[in-house]
């Protein structure tokens, strides 16, 4: 199974996923896309083995992936402070991979009805998500 996880500016919530699933994934192939290169580096240091930063890579990874997992604005042009591109949000929602986002509301973006949690709370749930879907498999 080939999981991608993308996250931009200092890739806190990247580099929290890539640590939260290690374990679960040792199997599976992890690539881990920065939208810059400081996500990038904080996503590596978490244990992340195959990563890439920008646009191209977003655009060529999320065609065959089998889940994609991120922040909200990953779908959303201009999101996270303008490191989505267009071409980047539209490539990952029509991407057929299960896409897993983790509700930050930031930027001007609310989900209604969405419960606020600490980000650790979100992640656990990322983690208990991408298990159900590892083992659907």
């Amino acid at each position: 199974m080939k999981i991608v996880v993308i996250d931009g500016q200092g890739g806190r919530i990247g580099k929290m996923i890539v640590e939260s699933l290690l374990d679960l994934i040792s199997q599976h192939e992890l690539i881990v896309i920065g939208t810059n290169s400081i996500a990038t580096a904080a996503m590596i240091k978490a244990g992340a083995t195959k990563a890439a930063t920008g646009e191209n890579p977003v655009l060529v990874n999320v065609k065959d992936a089998d889940m994609i997992i991120g922040p909200i604005g990953i779908i959303m042009a201009n999101a996270l402070l303008g490191e989505v591109t267009e071409k980047m949000a539209l490539a990952i929602a029509n991407s057929p991979a299960k896409k897993i986002l983790i509700p930050i509301s930031k930027c001007h973006q609310v989900v209604v009805g969405v419960q606020e949690m600490p980000l650790t709370d979100y992640i656990d749930l990322v983690y208990q998500e991408v298990k159900n879907g590892l083992s659907l498999s």
